[in-house]
C-alpha cells in the first residue's frame, strides 16, 4: 500500500542489491512507522517505559521511519511546509517555560515526538504521493476498532465509571443511570474527540472502491462505527463537534468546490472568526462570576495565572496550578480550552503558536476542499470538530489524542503547497508525466486515445488544405484556344454508386443450352 514499484534490467540485480535494498527500507519503513503510530493512537498497545534513556518503543518507531524517508531520497524542501514558522515559534515556547517557568522535561519532549510524527507523515505524503489510501484505511480500521469497543459497553452495561442522569445531566454512577463508553480510551471525551478526528478521514476511503455493496460496508464502519459510536459517550461537547463535522464534511464536498476564491476566504474568515468570538466570549463570562459552571472557575483563574506569568507555568502544570487558585474542591486536569491551556503553560508566545497554527490549518484545508480534493474536505471537518470541541474541553492534553491532531495537520499540509502563492504543487512531489490513464473498464477507450475500433482500417491522414497565394490570385487567367477566358477548375466527378449486386460474382454457366447463340453477322 505505501510500498512503490520500479523496474530494473535482471542483469543489474547483483551489482545494485545494496542500492536495492536501501530503495525497498526507504518504500516499507515510513509506511509501517506510521501505521504503529495511528493504531498506537487508536489501543495504546505500546509500553510508555523507556527502552535506552529517553527511548521509548514509540520514539524508536519514529525514528525509523525518518530513517527510512532519507534512504528514500528525502531532503530538507521535502518537510518544508506553511507551518514551519508557528511550529517553531511553539517549540521555543515550550522551552522558554520548561527552563524559566518551572517545567520539567518529560512534557517537552512528548511535544518534540508530536513534532516529528508531524514531519514523518509530511515527508511519507510528499515522497509517496499515493500514501492517501493508506492514511484513509488505517483511519478506517482504528475508527472500527474503537468504536466495536465503545457499541460493546454501551450493550453489555460494561461499568466505565462514568454515567449520565437523562441524556446529558452529570451524575455519579448508581444503578439504573446511563454508562457512557471510553472505548478503548480512559475518558468519554477523549473517546470523542478521537472518533470526530478520524471518522472523516475513514469517509475518504470510500473512494478507494468501485463497487456498490463495498462502498456501502465502508460508510457504514465510517459512518457507523465512527459518528455512531459518539452518541455512546453522551458528551455534549462531543455531540456538537459531530454534528459540524458531519456539516462541514457535507458541504465541503458538494457545496465548496463550487464557490470562488473570494467567497471561500469569506466563509473561512467567517469561521475564524467565529472562534475568535467564542474565545472572547470565553474571556468575558469567565469574569461572570459562576455563570460557566466549572469551566468558568478554571477560565477565570487561567487568565489570573497567565498573567501573573506571562512566559508560563511548564507543559502539563495547567492542572495543579488551576487547583491552587480555583475555589471548591474540583480537581482539574487542564483548563478545559485548548488556547488558553497553552496560554497558561507556555505564555503568550505559547498562545500565538498555536493560534497561528489552527488558523494556517482551517484556511489550507478549506482551499484544498475548493479544489476538490478529498482529503481537504476530511481534514477540514476534522480540523473544524476537533477545534469547537476543544473551546469546552481539551483532549490533547492525552498524548495518543495530540498525535492524531498532529496527523490531520500532517495530511493537510503534506498535500499543500509550501507557498501561498506561485506554487501549483507541493514541495517533493513527484510531476505525473501527460500520458492518456489507463482505461477502468476493459474494452472501454481511456481519454485521450484514439476512438477506433481494432478491426477498423486507420484512415489516411487529411493533409491541411493549402493557404491560397495571393501572388496567384493577382495574375491574369490565361486565355485557351477557342479566345474564352479561362475558368475555375472543374470539380472531380464523384463515382456512381454500384448497383446492389452489382459486385457479386456470377454464375458460371456449366450447360451449353443455356449458353445464348452468337448472332450472325
Amino acid at each position: 500500500m505505501f510500498v512503490g514499484t520500479s523496474s530494473r534490467p535482471s542483469g543489474q540485480e547483483s551489482t545494485a542489491s545494496p542500492r536495492g535494498f536501501s530503495r525497498a527500507f526507504g518504500q516499507i519503513a515510513p509506511g509501517a512507522a506510521v501505521s504503529l503510530v495511528v493504531l498506537e493512537s487508536a489501543s495504546g498497545f505500546l509500553p510508555g517505559d523507556p527502552l535506552i534513556s529517553i527511548l521509548t518503543p514509540l520514539r524508536l518507531i519514529i525514528l525509523f521511519g525518518l530513517v527510512g524517508l532519507l534512504f528514500d531520497g528525502a531532503r530538507g524542501g521535502t518537510f518544508r511546509t506553511r507551518l514551519d514558522i508557528p511550529i517553531a515559534v511553539l517549540v521555543l515556547a515550550a522551552v522558554i517555560a520548561t527552563v524559566f517557568g518551572g517545567g520539567t522535561s518529560p512534557p517537552l519532549r512528548g511535544l518534540l515526538t508530536q513534532v516529528a510524527v508531524y514531519y514523518l507523515i509530511v515527508g511519507l505524503r510528499r515522497r509517496q504521493p499515493g500514501s492517501w489510501r493508506a492514511a484513509a484505511v488505517l483511519a478506517l480500521a482504528s475508527v472500527s476498532m474503537a468504536g466495536a469497543v465503545a457499541f460493546s459497553q454501551a450493550t453489555n452495561g460494561t461499568p466505565t465509571g462514568f454515567c449520565r442522569r437523562g441524556l446529558l445531566g452529570d451524575a455519579d454512577c448508581a444503578p439504573g443511570l446511563l454508562i457512557r463508553s471510553i472505548g478503548t480510551f480512559a475518558n468519554p471525551n477523549t473517546l470523542a474527540a478521537f472518533l470526530v478526528l478520524l471518522a472523516p478521514i475513514a469517509t475518504v476511503a470510500v473512494t478507494l472502491f468501485a463497487e456498490r455493496s463495498t462502498r456501502t460496508s465502508v460508510m457504514i464502519l465510517a459512518g457507523g462505527m465512527g459518528y455512531g459510536a459518539v452518541l455512546t459517550t453522551f458528551s455534549r461537547a462531543g455531540y456538537i463537534a459531530a454534528a459540524a463535522g458531519i456539516l462541514v464534511l457535507v458541504m465541503a464536498r458538494l457545496l465548496i468546490p463550487r464557490l470562488s476564491r473570494s467567497q471561500v476566504h469569506l466563509a473561512t474568515g467567517v469561521g475564524v472568526s467565529g472562534l475568535a468570538s467564542v474565545g472572547l466570549l470565553i474571556a468575558i463570562g469567565s469574569r461572570a462570576g459562576n455563570a460557566l459552571g466549572v469551566r468558568g472557575q478554571a477560565w477565570e483563574a487561567a487568565i489570573d495565572v497567565a498573567l501573573s506569568n506571562p512566559l508560563g507555568v511548564g507543559l502539563q502544570r495547567a492542572g495543579e496550578v488551576i487547583d491552587a487558585r480555583a475555589p471548591g474542591d474540583v480537581e482539574f486536569s487542564h483548563v478545559h480550552n485548548l488556547w488558553l491551556n497553552w496560554l497558561v503553560e507556555a505564555g503568550f508566545l505559547g498562545l500565538v503558536g498555536i493560534t497561528a497554527i489552527t488558523v494556517v490549518g482551517v484556511v489550507t484545508a478549506a482551499r484544498l476542499a475548493r479544489d476538490s480534493s478529498p482529503t481537504g474536505a476530511a481534514c477540514l471537518s476534522a480540523l473544524t470538530a476537533f477545534l469547537l470541541m476543544s473551546v469546552l474541553d481539551h483532549p490533547a492534553n492525552l498524548e495518543r489524542i495530540a498525535m492524531m491532531f498532529w496527523l490531520v495537520l500532517a495530511l493537510t499540509m503534506g498535500e499543500a503547497p509550501v507557498r501561498w502563492r506561485g506554487e501549483s504543487k507541493a514541495a517533493g512531489s513527484p510531476v505525473k508525466p501527460e500520458r492518456p490513464a489507463p482505461s477502468p473498464v476493459p474494452g472501454r477507450l481511456a481519454p485521450g486515445r484514439p476512438r477506433t475500433h481494432p478491426g477498423q482500417r486507420p484512415r489516411p491522414a487529411q493533409l491541411p488544405s493549402p493557404e491560397p497565394d495571393p501572388i496567384a490570385e493577382t495574375r491574369p487567367v490565361p486565355r485557351v484556344r477557342d479566345g474564352s477566358r479561362g475558368s475555375a477548375p472543374a470539380r472531380p466527378v464523384r463515382a456512381k454508386r454500384p448497383e446492389p449486386g452489382a459486385d457479386l460474382p456470377r454464375p458460371r454457366p456449366t450447360d451449353r443450352r443455356d449458353i445464348p447463340p452468337r448472332p450472325r453477322s
